[in-house]
């Protein structure tokens, strides 16, 4: 408090002074700052202010103000304070804030006043320093902390010579950046009236993917602010910027900057170490410093170093080392930033390059391929990192001859490889291809390569090509039709192609058929049923009886073996065909029907039946060549039962085959169990009259045609669980809670059968701030505004209120909110004298974190009786 009670006098006194008494040193200081976040939890945020001043300034801040862009403030302690070469101190001040919901917040800092004699800044001495960031807080896009910067924003710069600076921005999260100019600010971060860039030969700008600042080249000498906006992206979405407020010096010098050696754009995979030589000379043959920093200095795992290599007067090498691991994998490439500069007794200068550094995820091995009939495995060895979140399985048909370079990830489009599929977990090491459902084709060549994806959905360098070719089994599998539907007496009608040149092999007979039947889908256990033997190769069918085709599905297989005495052997590769059958899901209304089978030949049409209670029997109710079919327009909580049959073809050797085959019966009971959409809530505080207006509304009115009320729930603090406080049956509500207007709420919409939808956003306000002073007051005994009472007011648990003459003497103390001051003097009967005094009050408040503390400050103007007695001397 007694640093801000000084800046608040020290402002008071500096309006009084007349110009020539003002001496600028002692005021201004400011040269340079941002403002960076780290995202604590959903709502909070860790901000740190970092600001360069300059030492000889009598001006020192140990606490800023911070407007939060919520219609409230706080002070932020300074934590480090530490003076640079040059006359800049650097400070940092941290503070933390619970925002009250989504949306865009625009934080400020702002301090008086810049340092004296910018040239670009109209009289620079007199104008606010301030800096601002924006942040979007959405739960769509998940967590979000600010990119950092790792460059100090201040340089020095040779008249006439190229210039560059880069702010080594850093994105925790991996989001892209993006790098502009823009304008510097003043009070409540408004552009500064007047502001020009610097004056460049030929040009001045920023590169807006690398960041590099260019000035080509200064033409006069000085000191110039440039403000740089730095945004960051996710998903094209644009979710926040810094606007870097930086500082240059420019001195007229014959010396010349240093020149890093090129320097390369480097892609390894995971788990390599990179040690590379930076080389740097100067022509002045002046000593060097390198100074190395970006991202790869900050990760937590595994962070990069440097090693001392050689330095000579005009040049220095430094090896930069980094043992790079999984935790690095990510879609935007490091940047290393490398600042050299030279040791010149008279003008430092410096020269900035950038490495980049691409980490690839390794990739998958030893993928293996195991074709069925219409399907194929593929398989993989998985575990090359524990933060792989999924697989993904491309495929093609023929080899691509694909050959990624070192710096490729993922497949390009050029490749012609299809997304197939995609894994559930890292751990994953199968996945099976069916065509999603509809099979593959059999004399077709399948190609695949594996890539695994990353948590910011980066995709690893694919895995080598592997190809398989599908072919037909033998016996050929043409029917698996369910002819009786019963729990006991169900009958499954199988039947297969005739073998042919048999006489090639030879296998002239007798032979052997053995059927097999397993009671899943992918034919795994199968288990003898019949066998028999016969010297007809015609004797093609067979009808598999006294089975449960209630239950499904069965997959089928078939041996063929010569059987002649001495010469027993099996003839071909037995393939597996299933039965078919309706996956039923029941709707609101409605019945959704999947047709599943998995089956070595090409279905074309699909009729749905559906039995007909009335007649006692099923009845064509659709015909669709999709595996899929939703009967709609049913009656909740009747039964419907359905069967299915496909018409198929199949090529073998040079016949075409036409079959149909009848599914498995299937029956379900239409319900409503699909909630409704969740509501979109808005919610406002109405603060003179202390209450929370919320409404809500669903866009979609096909999702609440049956929606009959609504639920709401509430909590008073973010650390708190929600609880239901009322149902209605409106689109509205107003609520005032009791203890304080700062609230997070949630609104559910019920459906007619009682299915509750998901949550809406949580929505949370906290931005009613009522506790204000009035700036007048007359203890002169009259009966009227004789004590100083705050405005009405609620929710505030104490205050810690002092008032200040204009000495800087504590005339009156409360805790009282209340105030009750009757205009004396603490500890006396004396009656305080007319004039203005000075207040520095802390609020606790009950806020969204439960109570805190806000600062107020501000001027109150004490009249009294001229005649009054033991009035103040």
């Amino acid at each position: 408090m007694k640093s801000l009670l000084q800046y608040i006098i020290l402002s008071v006194l500096l309006l009084c002074l007349p110009a020539t008494g003002f001496n600028p040193v002692f005021a201004t200081h400011n040269r340079a700052g941002e403002i960076t976040l780290r995202q604590v939890k959903d709502l909070t945020y860790e901000i740190t202010i970092t600001t360069y001043t300059y030492v000889l300034s009598a001006a020192d801040r140990p606490e800023l103000e911070v407007q939060w862009g919520d219609n409230s403030t706080s002070i932020a302690p300074r934590i480090l304070a530490f003076n640079l070469p040059n006359d800049y101190r650097k400070n940092v001040y941290v503070k933390q804030h619970t925002f009250p919901g989504p949306g865009t917040y625009v934080i400020v800092v702002q301090d008086p006043n810049r340092n004296y004699g910018v040239k670009n800044i109209p009289n620079s001495v007199n104008v606010i320093f301030s800096i601002k960031t924006t942040i979007s807080i959405n739960p769509q896009i998940g967590q979000n902390s600010t990119p950092v910067l790792l460059n100090p924003p201040f340089d020095k710069a040779g008249l006439n010579q190229i210039f560059i600076h880069n702010p080594a921005a850093f994105d925790p999260d991996g989001d892209s950046i993006s790098y502009s100019l823009t304008v510097c600010t003043q009070q409540n971060g408004e552009p500064i009236p007047g502001y020009t860039l610097p004056k460049a030969s030929d040009t001045l700008y920023v590169d807006a993917i690398t960041g590099d600042l260019v000035w080509n080249t200064p033409v006069d000498t000085g000191i110039y602010n440039i403000a740089m906006n730095i945004e960051e992206w996710r998903k094209n979405i644009k979710i926040g910027n810094i606007v870097r407020d930086m500082q240059v010096e420019v001195y007229k010098t014959t010396n010349l900057p240093p020149v890093n050696d090129s320097l390369p754009k480097l892609c390894v995979v995971a788990g390599t170490k990179i040690s590379y030589d930076i080389r740097s000379t100067d022509a002045n043959f002046d000593p060097l410093k390198h100074f190395l920093t970006g991202g790869p200095f900050v990760v937590k795992d595994s962070p990069a170093d440097t090693m001392f290599v050689s330095s000579v007067p005009g040049e220095i090498i430094t090896r930069f080392i980094w043992q790079t691991t999984c935790e690095h994998v990510r879609k935007q490439p490091y940047s290393v930033l490398v600042k050299t500069n030279d040791l010149n007794p008279k003008l430092s200068l410096v020269d900035i390059d950038n490495l980049e550094i691409n980490v690839l995820g390794p990739p998958p091995q030893n993928v293996k391929l195991v074709p069925a009939s219409n399907l194929i495995r593929v398989q993989w060895k998985a575990g090359e990192c524990d933060n792989i979140r999924h697989y993904n399985i491309y495929r093609r048909t023929s080899s691509s001859g694909y050959m990624p370079d070192s710096c490729s990830y993922g497949l390009p489009a050029y490749a012609g490889f299809k997304l197939a599929g995609s894994t559930s977990a890292g751990t994953d090491s199968i996945f099976i291809d069916d065509g999603n459902g509809k099979g593959l084709l059999q004399g077709t060549e399948y190609c695949y390569r594996v890539v695994a994806v990353y948590p910011d959905g980066s995709e690893s360098i694919p895995s080598d090509e592997s190809c398989t070719i599908l072919t037909p089994g033998s016996p050929s599998i043409l029917n698996t039709s369910v002819t009786k539907s019963d729990a006991v007496n169900g009958e499954i009608f199988l039947s297969w192609a005739k073998p042919l040149k048999l006489d090639t092999i030879p296998a002239n007979g007798p032979y052997e058929y053995i059927i097999y039947r397993a009671d899943n889908l992918f034919g795994m256990n199968l288990s003898e049923v019949h066998r028999f033997t016969t010297s007809d190769l015609n004797d093609t069918v067979y009808t598999d009886t006294n089975i449960n085709t209630l239950r499904f599905p069965y997959t089928y297989s078939v041996e063929l073996y010569n059987d002649a005495p001495g010469n027993r052997f099996l003839i071909g590769k037995p393939e597996i065909a299933s039965t078919m059958y309706p996956e039923v899901s029941e709707m609101d209304n409605a019945i959704g029907l999947k047709f599943v089978r998995n089956v070595p030949w090409l279905n074309y049409e699909n009729t749905v039946y559906r039995f007909n209670k009335n007649s006692g029997v099923f009845d064509s109710i659709y015909v669709t060549d999709a595996d899929t079919y939703t009967n709609s327009g049913l009656v909740n909580g009747n039964e419907y039962c359905y069967q299915i049959k496909s018409k198929a073809t199949r090529s073998l050797n040079g016949i075409t085959y036409f079959m149909e085959n009848v599914s498995h019966v299937g029956c379900g009971t239409p319900m409503d169990t699909i909630p409704p959409c969740p509501p979109t809530l808005q919610v406002s505080s109405i603060c003179d009259s202390t209450y929370n207006f919320l409404s809500w509304s669903i866009s979609d009115s096909a999702c609440a045609d049956d929606v009959v009320r609504y639920n709401i729930y509430y909590t008073p603090q973010l650390n708190l669980p929600h609880t239901l406080i009322d149902s209605t049956e409106l689109t509205t509500y107003i609520h005032r809670p009791a203890s304080s207007l700062a609230a997070c709420y949630y609104v559910t919409a019920i459906d007619s059968f009682g299915n509750e939808s998901k949550p809406s956003t949580n929505m949370c306000v906290d931005e009613c701030f009522n506790y204000e002073i009035p700036n007048v007051f007359t203890p002169n005994g009259d009966g009227v505004n004789d004590f100083l009472h705050p405005f009405p007011y609620q929710f505030v648990e104490k205050i810690d209120m002092k008032i200040f003459n204009r000495w800087g003497q504590l005339i009156f103390q409360t805790d009282d909110p209340d105030i009750n001051w009757d205009g004396k003097i603490s500890n006396s009967n004396k009656m305080a004298s007319p004039g203005v005094y000075y207040y520095i009050c802390d609020v606790f408040e009950k806020r969204l974190t439960g109570t805190e503390v806000r600062n107020i400050v501000g001027f109150i103007h004490l009249y009294t009786d001229v005649n009054a007695k033991n009035s103040e001397k």
